[in-house]
């Protein structure tokens, strides 16, 4: 019976959300009041259950998502990202372009979301196609393929982030892991599937990408910080929690005590601090030392914050749909079921999300509510590595983009595909990052 409850609310969640053009954020709040009354939660409860919920998951994204999004903004504005690019274009050269630009869209998209990354390197790539005479999707699909990998598995994106907060997952460990699970993940899905897919689809190739995604803010030679600066900027946080990653794995091998300079590092290596100081380092490199009114960055923080509010919304939505299947009792009920199995909880958790991705379109939304059902199973195994759960839920949250994700439409319009050509590079690129990424989870739960 809660499986079915969960089912129907589902459902209904995708009537709202499809069929009734319903704003996603309230979808998800009268859906956690109808699954809340289903379930049986009392009356006085369901309110406390969803507000707990919200109020939760954004308690402790928000400082990193927020941080991350203007730091994002101003290495977009100051041109640091077209100068990683441009670089990296030039650098590989013409007969290894894809490599470029899978390089360039992975480093820009550790610290840009998913949306952000397409519409500033699509009219980069949409002059470099038109230069090389080559179609724009043999540049667009390494692109999206790469911003796809990082917006699955790295925080401080807000799925990984807000997934592995809910796990109790170290984030360090989860970006670290992360990377090395992306990289095998976007070659495979960005340079060996659109060989592939020339054949499939080959009237994708012929291609000339949508003009209007072409029409954006351009940046002469000297107005662009160095390539250095901006890649050392986007990877600053990178860096910051992987150094403390690095300091938690060899503290639990090696078994030294705490002492102070351990102490040090594992607070600059804190996700939450991390963020800050890439903030304050990005307003530096990106802004003062190159004379830029500091009113003017400041702007670029507003509107990168005012850009997130409802996304914040969204997520929150979705953390109160989750609070509502863990106290609603639907978590223990799969707990139950899933007791005496032998199926991985990473496997699990990466099921779990991919059937909410394929039916709810939002990977964030399909992660959080995922998240709500393989808690309480994972209290019922001992020794799950949390972060490989939070890394699948991830890998499963990408799958099968099609016709209710955003992300499918943004990237069918920008490279000009039909609809048939969407589907078959787009929407099974997507499947490859969200099973190539369970593959490679799997492996590394096998390893560590």
């Amino acid at each position: 019976m809660p499986l079915l409850i969960v089912a129907l609310g589902v459902l209904v969640l995708i009537i709202l959300i499809m069929g009734l053009k319903l704003n996603t954020f309230v979808s998800l709040i009268i859906v956690s009041f109808g699954v809340a009354l289903a379930l049986g939660i009392p009356l006085v409860d369901v309110v406390k259950s969803i507000e707990s919920g919200l109020g939760g998951t954004l308690g402790h994204i928000a400082l990193i998502f927020g941080m991350g999004a203007m730091l994002g903004r101003l290495i977009a504005d100051a041109g640091g990202a077209n100068r990683i690019a441009v670089t990296l274009i030039d650098k590989f050269g013409e007969r290894r372009i894809q490599y470029a630009v899978l390089a360039a869209s992975f480093i820009c998209g550790i610290a840009l979301f998913l949306e952000v990354t397409i519409v500033l390197l699509i009219p980069i790539i949409f002059s470099i196609a038109k230069e090389l005479k080559v179609s724009i999707v043999h540049l667009g699909l390494p692109m999206v393929a790469a911003a796809l990998s990082t917006h699955a598995f790295l925080p401080p994106h807000p799925g990984p982030t807000a997934v592995a907060a809910e796990y109790g997952a170290n984030i360090g460990l989860v970006l670290v892991y992360g990377i090395i699970v992306a990289i095998p993940t976007v070659l495979i899905a960005g340079i060996l599937y659109p060989k592939l897919a020339k054949k499939i689809v080959p009237t994708a190739w012929t291609r000339e990408g949508s003009e209007s995604f072409g029409i954006q803010k351009t940046f002469k030679e000297e107005e662009m910080p160095g390539f250095g600066i901006s890649v050392f900027t986007a990877l600053f946080p990178v860096i910051l929690m992987s150094i403390g990653a690095v300091v938690d794995i060899l503290q639990a091998s090696m078994g030294f005590e705490d002492n102070s300079m351990v102490q040090v590092i594992r607070f600059i290596g804190n996700s939450s601090t991390a963020m800050v100081l890439s903030l304050l380092l990005a307003i530096y490199t990106m802004g003062i030392s190159r004379k830029v009114p500091m009113k003017e960055l400041m702007n670029t923080c507003g509107s990168a914050i005012n850009a997130l509010g409802m996304l914040l919304l969204i997520i929150g939505g979705g953390g109160a749909l989750k609070q509502v299947l863990i106290d609603g009792g639907v978590g223990d009920y799969v707990a139950q079921l899933f007791e005496g199995s032998n199926m991985s909880p990473v496997l699990f958790a990466w099921t779990v999300a991919a059937i909410l991705r394929v039916c709810l379109g939002s990977g964030t939304v399909a992660t959080l509510t995922a998240a709500g059902l393989v808690i309480p199973v994972l209290g019922t195994i001992p020794g799950v590595n949390l972060e490989l759960v939070a890394l699948a839920t991830g890998a499963g949250s990408a799958i099968a983009s099609h016709v209710n994700d955003a992300g499918f439409w943004m990237v069918k319009e920008s490279l000009g595909l039909t609809l048939k050509e969407a589907f078959g590079t787009y929407t099974v690129l997507s499947t490859i990052v969200g099973v190539s990424g369970l593959i490679c989870t799997l492996l590394l739960d096998i390893v560590l």
